[in-house]
């Protein structure tokens, strides 16, 4: 039986806590800053947990489970 790979695309955006959770950053932090307000960007930089519907999908693609 081959070894699951993990995609190269998930191994950049996401992150496993100590306790197992999975962490995201936010999008639309990249460019067209000049617009947005900023108490919306300080928000936008800050990592968020992933939603516990979106964890089995994410986890798959880190090749954890």
């Amino acid at each position: 039986m081959p070894k699951v790979k993990t995609k190269g695309g998930a191994k950049k955006r996401f992150k496993i806590t100590g306790s197992g959770k999975i962490k995201r950053k936010h999008a639309y932090k990249s460019h067209k800053l000049g617009h947005k307000g900023t108490k919306q960007k300080r928000h936008l930089s800050k990592f968020v947990v992933v939603k516990k519907c979106d964890e089995s999908n994410i986890k798959e693609t880190l090749g954890l489970k």
